[in-house]
């Protein structure tokens, strides 16, 4: 059966607008989870950021950050990012879905992130989250798993993808 509804398409396609836009339509269902934006210096991207759902944004990723862990030139504080799965995740709350952004190559330097993460998937509760593209590893295990849906967002469809994702997961929360 399929619970799991997976958010994937290139940069800038609005993926982490619709766990955004989602998150508020199912409010009232205690939705748990983050989302990631860009923090940019003079028209650059110099880092990432990660917001807790209707919470506080932390510095995940920056060229600035003392870190041995990095993805392109920008280094990944890890330490800082499990801080904040933590406390998103770790308490038992009365959720009734989670929305992730995103299932990436950054977040999955993170063994605590891919442990939560495989919990969710296995778990009754439905998981929205975008996805990357491309992954090797647990990216590639997850966009192979029996218990999904692919939902490939690009700008010219993403209304169209709002309505239907909204649908889904209602229909999920319904069952």
């Amino acid at each position: 059966m399929i619970k799991n509804l997976l958010i994937t398409g290139p940069p800038g396609s609005g993926k982490t607008t619709l766990i955004k836009k989602l998150s508020e339509v199912f409010k009232e269902f205690n939705p748990t989870g983050f989302y990631t934006g860009e923090i940019v210096d003079e028209g650059v991207q110099t880092g990432t950021f990660v917001t807790v759902l209707f919470g506080d944004s932390k510095i995940f990723s920056h060229v600035t950050v003392k870190s041995k862990y990095s993805v392109g030139r920008f280094r990944v504080d890890i330490k800082g990012f499990d801080a904040v799965i933590d406390s998103v995740f770790s308490k038992e709350r009365k959720t009734g879905l989670y929305l992730i952004d995103e299932i990436g190559k950054m977040e999955c330097l993170s063994k605590k992130f891919c442990k939560y993460i495989a919990e969710f998937l296995d778990s009754e509760k439905p998981v929205i989250a975008s996805i990357s593209d491309k992954g090797t590893g647990i990216i590639s295990e997850i966009r192979k798993r029996t218990d999904v849906k692919l939902h490939e967002v690009t700008p010219e469809n993403h209304d169209l993808k709002l309505k239907e994702l909204t649908m889904e997961i209602r229909d999920l929360l319904l069952e």
